[in-house]
């Protein structure tokens, strides 16, 4: 007995009368280990066992002797599945009189399940995933998901909060379900696959989006959903009635049939060729049993097969990296790499994944991923070293010494979402190293290891003659360079974000604010003084516009078959051509002096202090000073009053060399990469290629006025193409949207050049042209 508050009555000790229960339980457990047949699934450890005494039997099972399966919940087990009921118990009891062949839960106590067994063989031992099953299983199949239209709402437990009060609405319980993966499933696993997803590519609010995006359903009556129907799920009885039953009932639901029937297609993973056997088999059978509920099959399905696909990549992603475990070997890596390319590309369409990465892409961030979280299935992180190897390039900073790169390599692989910033040329991951009193930056190349346009200098080099130099220019320091993992390599930068922590930087995407750009100018000027020897002696700044020029000429050669081909059909020249109409002007020489290259404002990091800090110098090149301006002025929304100051403090700013014939030169330059951004960013269209970039999406958005701009540019009439209505297809972009060519990137136009073939008619191109490019001339931006 318990003592009562402020000396009231004994109050019975229920902890008491538990301890029986708990130790026959145990026991029983105890004995099951022992003697019993076991098997180990996701979520449970399953012993089968035939009870030997009197005394187990009254605890576990009705029937003397009667052999039970005994389930254990993995207290590891990672949550990666939607549950509407807590207690399979629960749902069984239910259940049991409306349904008669489903297992019977014998006894339930704390975390441990008694159930009755079910004598039979799985369908997966007799037909293993991918293999063909009989049209008489099929039909079979179809028939268990049919029965459980016989359970009602009454029948089971009370549902959630959250789930839809109508017992119809389609697209209320397919966004329930959606709001249910994103709560018991992405958020419950961020912390620990947070980075992981980001590094993938999947944004954290693509469940959510998805939801958003549902269209209305057509009405059908809900009923009970097993949810979980696969070759696993389903015994073959030994005798033979029923023929089959259906076991593991914990991710039942209630809702519209037709996501049974999705989970059911794809889990089961049938033959892409016996689909429509499945489904018509489903629509027979469950059509003769509850009629309503095969309306819309056709038109609805489809969207119950993308929530799966959507849904599923979460738990694939994250049981491929848990898989590897400490040290994994070649074959385990493969298939876990092979696995989370499988499901990125089923989820890519109905996420809207911008671009999966390849397989080697994905290779190197399970291995980070994994080399960051150890050996064993220990959710707190213990810090190791990681092998990596210098590249002696660059020196051991006493500020970042050795151990300092291990750690931060480490941090990497376990680094949240929010540190995790992808572009179109770098996987970067911002991260904090303990004994370090600045945070840093881990660079990694991704995307094409031969982009459309070349790099020059080697980065680490321009920023490393930029800080010995000591000009007043505000750019990362190059603390380490180097390979780890699968010999990877990897630059790290001091992280130039905001001083209070490791948040997003903010970037000036709507155009440069006056005193901003007045800093942008005053760092241009300051890069007069670089010397370029110490950086490249060899580059050929001998006519840097002449050179310019050649470089696109080049790289329009050089575009895939289907880009110059969609480019013909767009009326822009082909490599020949341009280069005849490139040569049309000559520029004043002016001295050649170290260049960013690509000063669009993703590059340009927002500081406390009102000025500007210029990072990712990739593309950095010597030439002239002119054109890093005028590049800017075009991958930058600028007004006109802050081009008037940009030019006018440039042209008081820098020496006179630098400057001379700037007036009549500004707009060639202008002009040239209005043309080079027709055609960089239609092959973004086309290709897909590296679509993550804020800068390229917003260009790519514009891309039938930059067509516009650029073929005004050339002096080319709009061509009447053989499909008349061609440019109607492209993004069409607005007045105040234009970006300019985001040089590295794009979204991924759906279908890409095939769907602008393909495109209905809308109107016709060369009008709409002849207008746009009448407008261009009156615009007041970006002229």
């Amino acid at each position: 007995m318990q003592e009562s508050p402020l000396g009231g009555p004994p109050v019975p000790d229920h902890r008491a009368r538990q301890r029986p229960a708990d130790d026959e339980y145990q026991r029983f457990l105890r004995y099951a280990r022992a003697l019993g047949s076991f098997d180990r699934g996701h979520h449970h450890l399953n012993y089968t066992v035939r009870p030997l005494t009197e005394r187990d039997c009254p605890l576990v099972a009705p029937d003397h002797r009667a052999p039970v399966t005994v389930r254990r919940r993995i207290p590891t087990a990672l949550p990666v599945v939607i549950r509407t009921w807590q207690d399979e118990s629960e749902i069984l009891h239910a259940i049991q009189g409306v349904l008669p062949y489903v297992p019977r839960c014998v006894a339930r106590h704390r975390d441990i399940v008694v159930l009755g067994h079910v004598e039979g063989v799985p369908l997966s031992r007799i037909h293993p995933d991918g293999t063909p099953l009989d049209s008489g299983v099929i039909t079979a199949l179809a028939g268990l998901l049919a029965d459980l239209t016989r359970v009602r709402r009454r029948h089971l437990p009370p549902l959630p909060a959250s789930w839809p009060r109508s017992n119809r609405d389609g697209r209320a319980f397919l966004r329930a379900l959606a709001y249910a993966a994103e709560e018991q499933i992405r958020e419950r696993n961020q912390a620990r696959f947070g980075g992981l997803f980001a590094m993938l590519g999947i944004p954290e609010d693509a469940m959510v989006r998805f939801a958003e995006r549902l269209p209305a359903l057509i009405s059908r009556p809900f009923s009970l959903l097993h949810t979980d129907l696969h070759r696993d799920n389903v015994i073959v009885s030994s005798h033979g009635r029923p023929p089959l039953i259906c076991v593991d009932w914990e991710l039942a639901t209630y809702g519209d049939p037709l996501h049974d029937l999705a989970t059911h297609l794809v889990r089961t993973r049938y033959p892409r060729h016996q689909w429509d056997e499945v489904v018509e088999a489903w629509s027979t059978v469950m059509g003769e049993r509850r009629s309503e509920a095969v309306h819309g099959l056709d038109r609805d399905l489809q969207h119950y097969l993308a929530f799966e696909r959507a849904q599923s990549v979460y738990p694939d992603v994250m049981r491929a990296a848990e898989s590897l475990g400490g040290s994994p070997d070649g074959r385990d890596l493969d298939a876990a790499t092979q696995t989370v390319h499988r499901s990125l590309v089923a989820a890519e369409e109905p996420l809207r994944l911008r671009k999966v990465p390849g397989e080697r892409e994905i290779e190197r961030i399970l291995f980070r991923w994994n080399e960051s979280h150890g050996a064993g299935p220990s959710r707190e992180r213990a810090m190791f070293p990681v092998a990596w190897k210098r590249d002696r390039r660059v020196a051991v900073r006493p500020d970042f010494p050795l151990w300092a790169v291990s750690r931060a390599l480490f941090e990497e692989g376990g680094t949240s979402p929010g540190r995790v910033f992808k572009g179109t040329a770098h996987l970067n991951t911002a991260v904090r190293v303990e004994g370090v009193g600045f945070p840093v930056m881990v660079r990694r190349k991704v995307g094409s290891p031969n982009p459309l346009e070349r790099r020059f200098l080697n980065e680490h080099v321009v920023l490393g003659v930029i800080e010995r130099t000591g000009v007043r220019v505000r750019a990362p320091r190059v603390l380490a360079l180097g390979t780890s993992g699968l010999d990877e390599p990897f630059t790290i930068h001091t992280y130039e974000g905001p001083p209070d922590g490791i948040r997003p930087p903010a970037h000036p995407v709507y155009g440069l604010l006056p005193n901003e750009a007045d800093d942008l100018v005053d760092q241009l000027a300051e890069l007069t003084a670089v010397p370029c020897d110490r950086i490249e002696p060899l580059f050929p700044v001998v006519d840097f516009s002449s050179w310019l020029r050649a470089e696109l000429v080049r790289m329009v050669g050089e575009l895939p078959k289907a880009t110059r081909d969609l480019a013909r059909e767009l009326g822009l020249p082909d490599s020949v051509r341009l280069a005849e109409i490139l040569t049309r002007h000559i520029l004043a020489p002016r001295r050649p002096v170290l260049l960013h290259g690509d000063l669009n404002p993703w590059n340009l990091v927002r500081r406390a202090d009102g000025g500007l800090t210029l990072i990712d110098w990739e593309m950095a090149v010597i030439g002239d000073p002119l054109y890093d301006l005028v590049r800017h002025m075009h991958l930058t929304p600028t007004r006109p009053d802050i081009r008037r100051r940009l030019l006018s403090r440039w042209s008081r700013r820098l020496p006179d060399d630098c400057t001379k014939g700037w007036q009549e030169d500004w707009r060639v330059y202008r002009w040239i990469e209005i043309i080079r951004s027709a055609y960089v960013d239609l092959d973004r269209l086309v290709t897909g290629e590296g679509p993550a970039a804020p800068n390229v999406r917003r260009a790519l958005d514009t891309y039938a006025m930059t067509l516009v701009e650029a073929t005004a540019a050339l002096g080319l009439p709009g061509r009447s193409t053989a499909n008349p209505y061609l440019a109607r297809t492209l993004p069409p972009g607005g007045r105040g949207r234009r970006g300019g060519q985001g040089g590295r990137g794009g979204t991924r136009m759906r279908g890409g050049a095939a769907d602008i073939r393909r495109s209905a008619p809308s109107a016709p191109v060369g009008p709409a042209v002849r207008g746009a490019a009448h407008y261009c001339k009156r615009c007041a931006c970006n002229c």
